[in-house]
């Protein structure tokens, strides 16, 4: 059984409710989510907040978040499932934000930087990687990486 169908149906029997906020990962780990059966169960919707402005007027991102510490950032991360917990108030809130390549690097915040934030049982957890290869391989390995995290903590 594919990783994403096991995360579904294990969110489906303890009843825990799922939304998205996802910036370089573009909607991949909604996808994720919405290609299985019964998803509508525990599945409530997903953002994709790839611009400043986005994550500003969706998501309530404060402005000074974003000129202090730039799109790419713990803060950020974290200020983007806070903003859709007030949205959605699902059990489970997962935000992407990052560089997934190939150019929008600096020299602090290589390609393959990505901070992944995870509102669970009202605590926020933001975590920082690091991921290797191409545009779309950066993106799998993030989403593969918050499903394999998700399955440990449900």
């Amino acid at each position: 059984m594919h990783l994403s169908k096991k995360i579904i149906n294990k969110l489906i029997i303890k009843n825990i409710s799922v939304s998205t906020a996802e910036s370089c990962t573009g909607g991949l780990l909604a996808y994720n989510f919405v290609k299985n059966r019964d998803s509508s169960k525990v599945f409530k919707g997903g953002y994709i907040t790839y611009s400043n402005e986005m994550k500003i007027k969706e998501l309530e991102v404060k402005k000074s978040s974003l000129k202090k510490n730039g799109a790419v950032s713990y803060q950020v991360a974290e200020e983007m499932i806070e903003g859709l917990y007030k949205k959605n108030k699902t059990k489970i809130c997962i935000s992407t934000t990052g560089i997934a390549g190939p150019g929008g690097s600096t020299k602090n915040k290589p390609v393959g930087l990505i901070y992944i934030g995870i509102r669970i049982n009202k605590k926020n957890i933001v975590i920082k990687k690091n991921f290797k290869g191409t545009r779309i391989q950066i993106q799998k390995e993030c989403v593969n990486f918050i499903l394999k995290y998700l399955d440990k903590l449900i």
